[in-house]
């Protein structure tokens, strides 16, 4: 890294506001240029350390976001804010997929943070919040260099002592909920206490998922004392769940379980609980199946037959080309079809009362015209006479009349095996056999990978863009 000495802003780039970047290229190496704001004199340059534009852009949008995640410029802010932050940085740091020339750049953009942050320490007026995030952001590069060398496992448990802080944060209760050492503790009452206090948090049909499966374990432990619960216990309870559900669904249902009693022993509701390591593992994956590449064919065939205002030919041609969620599907407004640069796209978020099922999920998603006989520009016209929203149905009455088709069509059996979801499965196996990068499969289907390089803004969007357009391109052929 190289400062221009005219630079009377800051000591490094952790204590500096920064202008919009600037890149530019030199002896066919690209690098990114960073001026402070307020002044057209002073600037930071970083060699990015390849000649490949959407390698130099990809590392660029890494650095950019890193950096805005660890300015120190706010000595209010609170330990679970920079814990959140920290949090982000940690799990990137450990999924992102690298090629040989992004180690040695990072390798030499985390040296350089991690001399910045030592600086820093040692000499801005950081409250005790502040320090005590830059002390965890120093282990968490150190443990990202040895993660580049193969050696992840201290990233791994920083990642996990992070979530786990996350799950001990405590929140005061209503005296209606509140328990008192001496009272029983059922896991009907338990679980009310733990959804009250999660519920700002939580989207609405997250909630739903929650309540539900909360319902069928109460359903079984009924008025056992959870404060006196004993392994046995916890054992039975697996096997009477799996007297009537796939496994797959108890693994499901006692992931929460271990949800609900780990938020109580961290808030000291129970001492104890007994319920690690009970997930069945024969035949305990999910029930989901991908489609055939016959099915989806079936599938796209089928749509196209179909009248151009029908919506059932857009949800399923959706379905298949972009691997949506149901409900991301059903809550798409003509706002959310645009164009990034050249490409249209269809954009997830949560504009207008919208919900999303996690920040992973709020991404924007390339059309690709021709997939499966996609018509691109008829579907633009479709949205062109719609109303605002694309697809008018109550989520039920959407998701009944669509699986519903799907079944007609390919003669398949109400068992939930294969189903509108199936059709994720499909894009992410066909991105898969075309060995997409996981990085850019991840950003087309929303998955939680916690990455933070494909946060889309300024120069950098229409290049993500492009690269997931090219990816779709490639595997829908």
């Amino acid at each position: 890294m190289t400062i221009n000495p005219r630079s009377q802003t800051g000591t490094n780039l952790l204590q500096t506001a920064l202008a919009k970047p600037y890149h530019y290229r030199r002896s066919g190496r690209y690098y990114l240029r960073l001026r402070p704001q307020g002044t057209t004199q002073g600037f930071f340059t970083l060699s990015l350390r390849t000649t490949d534009k959407a390698t130099a852009m990809t590392i660029s949008q890494d650095i950019l976001s890193t950096l805005k995640a660890y300015h120190l410029d706010n000595p209010e802010a609170s330990w679970d804010e920079l814990r959140e932050r920290l949090l982000d940085i940690a799990e990137y740091s450990l999924t992102m997929a690298h090629g040989d020339s992004s180690l040695v750049a990072y390798e030499m953009i985390n040296d350089e943070h991690h001399q910045a942050l030592r600086e820093a320490s040692a000499k801005l007026p950081l409250s005790v919040n502040q320090q005590r995030a830059v002390s965890k952001a120093l282990e968490i590069i150190e443990a990202s260099q040895e993660r580049m060398k193969g050696r992840s496992g201290n990233l791994v448990e920083i990642v996990r002592g992070l979530k786990d802080e996350s799950c001990g944060t405590s929140v005061a209760l209503s005296p209606s909920l509140s328990v008192s050492s001496s009272e029983r503790l059922t896991f009907k009452a338990l679980s009310a206490l733990y959804m009250e206090e999660r519920k700002e948090s939580i989207q609405a049909s997250t909630m739903r998922d929650v309540r539900s499966s909360c319902e069928a374990i109460a359903t079984i432990l009924d008025d056992l004392d959870l404060k006196a619960h004993t392994r046995e216990d916890m054992k039975n309870l697996r096997d009477k769940l799996l007297e009537d559900r796939k496994p797959s669904t108890v693994k499901k249902l006692l992931t929460r379980l271990s949800t609900v009693m780990d938020w109580a022993v961290h808030n000291g509701y129970l001492d104890k609980s007994f319920d690690k390591g009970l997930k069945p593992t024969k035949g305990a994956d999910s029930s989901r199946e991908a489609f055939s590449q016959d099915q989806v064919k079936a599938l796209m065939a089928h749509a196209e037959a179909l009248p151009v205002d029908a919506w059932q030919r857009w949800a399923l041609s959706l379905g298949v080309i972009a691997g949506t969620r149901i409900e991301e599907l059903r809550q798409l407004t003509k706002a959310d079809v645009k164009q990034v640069g050249d490409v249209w796209v269809i954009d997830i978020n949560r504009n207008d009362g919208k919900t999303a099922k996690t920040k992973n999920a709020l991404r924007v998603i390339p059309l690709t015209d021709g997939a499966y006989g996609f018509d691109l520009k008829v579907f633009l016209e479709f949205v062109q006479r719609a109303d605002s929203r694309l697809f008018a149905l109550g989520a039920g009455r959407f998701s009944e009349l669509l699986n519903g088709l799907i079944r007609d069509v390919l003669g398949v059996k109400a068992d939930r095996t294969l189903t509108f979801h199936s059709l994720r499965h499909s894009l992410a196996g066909a991105l898969k056999a075309a060995e997409i990068p996981v990085g850019t499969a991840e950003s087309i289907l929303g998955h939680a990978s916690g990455s933070i390089s494909y946060d889309l803004y300024g120069a950098g969007s229409g290049v993500d863009v492009g690269r997931m357009a090219e990816a779709l391109v490639k595997a829908l052929r």
